[in-house]
């Protein structure tokens, strides 16, 4: 294809740019987020309400941190997005979304939920876990894959050793 190495150039500097701008956003969402949650935790303080047996508290709290920590996630994958493994991309929207799960299950009140909706959360859980496992583990393969055809590189004529792939 023709002109394919310029399209490729202005197209990777336009999602590179994108990037910078979603990168920008996130830092300040987390950043806000983070001054929300140690407010919260100082007000708590200040007002001696914080009490960690008491779900509501837990449930707040635990809850904006979850936040912050799906922020930071969210913000880490943006910054490998510039790498061509679409498998690191893949495992980390799996994992904001296990956190985002787990954030759903901490704030949930199981006074007022249902048993199907509770049901249905405890499936996702499961579905992304086996997901993030499969990704996984194509990631060892690819590390495999890679050792070995590094130690071809190296040594032509000889095949890679089992042991030198083998703790990949």
């Amino acid at each position: 294809m023709a002109g394919s190495g310029m399209e490729n150039s202005l197209y990777d500097r336009f999602e590179h740019a994108i990037v910078l701008v979603l990168t920008a956003a996130v830092v300040v969402l987390v950043a806000l987020s983070t001054y929300h949650l140690i407010a919260a935790v100082i007000l708590l303080v200040i007002d001696d309400r914080l009490n960690p047996a008491d779900p509501g508290t837990f449930q707040r709290v635990f809850g904006m941190f979850f936040t912050v920590v799906i922020g930071l996630e969210f913000k880490h994958s943006l910054v490998t997005a510039g790498g061509p493994e679409s498998v690191v991309r893949a495992r980390s929207i799996i994992l904001i979304g296990m956190l985002a799960t787990v954030r759903k299950f901490i704030v949930l009140d199981l006074g007022t939920v249902n048993a199907l909706e509770l049901f249905a959360i405890a499936a996702a859980v499961l579905s992304l876990g086996v997901v993030y496992w499969l990704v996984r583990d194509q990631d060892g393969k690819i590390a495999v894959f890679r050792a070995r055809q590094h130690a071809r590189e190296e040594h032509p004529s000889k095949s890679a050793p089992d042991d030198l792939v083998r703790h990949s």
